[in-house]
């Protein structure tokens, strides 16, 4: 049983995902319904945490609009997040970064990782 599962779930895997870890600014691209259209919406902001592995892995990015702080968690192998798109790479040293939701202005920024 547990082949057949793994079968099934492998055939549901996007061929190409985007290298990013916690920490980083990304552009994530989603398709939105409004009606009978279709557009892309785009969502920048940092990326908090990436939970599980394989089919059922997602990721949570924080942004501040208006001055309130937004959050949005995708599953990443959906058909619904067209792209990820990696703007700057980030320092951190936890995997979870939910310090970030008290933190307000410049001191909610992560540095970012320069090589």
């Amino acid at each position: 049983m547990n082949e057949i599962i793994k079968s099934i779930e492998a055939a549901q895997l996007k061929a190409e995902v985007p290298e990013f870890s916690v920490g980083d600014t990304v552009k994530v691209y989603a398709k939105v319904k409004e009606g009978n259209r279709e557009r892309t919406q785009v969502f920048e902001g940092t990326v908090l945490k990436r939970q599980n592995g394989g089919n059922r892995e997602t990721f949570t990015v924080r942004k501040s609009s208006n001055g309130i702080g937004v959050e949005k968690t995708w599953p990443l192998h959906s058909p619904v997040v067209e792209k990820i798109e990696v703007v700057r790479k980030g320092k951190v040293r936890r995997a979870k970064l939910f310090y970030l939701r008290d933190r307000v202005g410049k001191r909610a920024k992560v540095k970012e990782l320069v090589k």
